[in-house]
């Protein structure tokens, strides 16, 4: 039996398959002491923010934000526009992942430095939320210094776990069980004269998301800018477990994720238009303090401001609905077609549809 003093992380990022993973750890491995942390770069969409805070109440212990104790007595100092001053204005692309570098990943290594030095682990084990039907994706060592201690596990590729586990993991929880959108929504699977189990019709439904758009009292999407379509995917993804920005954008992470589709950025503009704003704001400084020119999160010479002008984004949509039906046409040719019946299709498929791996190339700190 090794005598070494092991710490076992646990790393959230807002999304469904580490919070799957965090909520598989505590139900089937309660033999370990782990510490779950997720780093709040300070941009994170509020879905993300509400959700952890629901899921350390599911876990019952206390989710540790590494850039709080690493750089407690500065924080200010150090949030994205500190970075980005230290960056030269010089925008967060595929290219320079530096938020992620700086904001999530320095931050852990330099905490699990702390907690050896200060309690004497010998050994870090990090839990990685990677399935079995991920089998080219690997975990993440940070650099070559920290390998010799810091080991990845993937319980759920080692326990033979896939995408759908997951959403039955999520569903099983039912961490959103007690918003008002969700209690409002069962309501019509209800008879609320037998209490017995009902299937509601299209037009009730559509009816049901019409009413309550026009009554939104949650401060969430109070501002928002919303479709009763697009209203219905929010509150569908939030009914089967997930965090309602599954609803609309494929991915979690900061509002001005750069691995986001043209799509997604027309609906934050739609749902927050405070951080489209903020971020639209950041491509301006970039265009204005760096003469050699500027990164722009939708492509190349296309600054966020294009989206001002209504015919682009309908051509954006547009396109993108042209993309989704081709994709599930094809999809539905397959022998096995989609194994998994899902609720907000697009946004579960949406970098294959684009043609991407899953999570677009992102770090897996950043989105899973």
């Amino acid at each position: 039996m090794s005598d070494k003093k092991t710490l076992h992380v646990l790393g959230l990022s807002g999304g469904k398959d580490s919070a799957a993973l965090a909520m598989y750890m505590r139900d089937n491995y309660p033999e370990l002491d782990i510490q779950y942390y997720f780093t709040d770069t300070g941009k994170e969409l509020p879905e993300v923010i509400d959700f952890v805070n629901r899921l350390e109440g599911y876990l019952g212990k206390e989710i540790i934000d590494p850039y709080e104790e690493v750089f407690s007595s500065n924080r200010k100092k150090k949030d994205f526009d500190y970075h980005l001053a230290k960056h030269k204005n010089y925008l967060p692309s595929p290219q320079a992942r530096w938020c992620t570098i700086q904001m999530k990943l320095v931050p852990f290594e330099m905490w699990i430095e702390k907690k050896r030095k200060e309690e004497g682990y010998d050994e870090v084990i990090s839990y990685v939320g990677i399935r079995a039907d991920e089998p080219a994706r690997t975990g993440f060592l940070t650099n070559s210094n920290n390998e010799e201690y810091l080991k990845i596990r993937m319980p759920f590729r080692e326990d033979g776990l896939n995408k759908k586990d997951i959403f039955d993991i999520l569903q099983g929880a039912d961490l959103l069980a007690d918003t008002e959108e969700v209690i409002n929504y069962r309501k019509l699977f209800i008879d609320p004269q037998s209490n017995m189990p009902v299937e509601p019709s299209e037009k009730e439904i559509i009816n049901h998301f019409e009413t309550e758009i026009l009554n939104i009292s949650n401060s969430t999407y109070k501002s928002a800018n919303l479709t009763v379509e697009l209203y219905r995917k929010i509150v569908e993804a939030m009914d089967v477990g997930k965090p309602g920005y599954y609803g609309w954008r494929s991915r979690s992470g900061c509002t001005f994720c750069f691995y986001q589709q043209k799509i997604e950025w027309v609906r934050l503009k739609q749902i927050y238009p405070a951080a489209f704003d903020e971020a639209k704001g950041y491509e301006k400084t970039a265009e204005e303090k760096r003469p050699d020119g500027t990164f722009y999160w939708l492509g190349k010479d296309t600054p966020l401001s294009t989206l001002e002008d209504k015919e682009r984004i309908e051509q954006i949509e547009a396109n993108h609905e042209k993309r989704m039906a081709r994709f599930i046409k094809k999809a539905k040719r397959r022998q096995n077609q989609l194994q998994i019946n899902f609720v907000n299709i697009e946004t579960e498929v949406m970098d294959e549809a684009y043609d991407e791996v899953e999570g677009g190339g992102a770090c897996v700190t950043c989105y899973k």
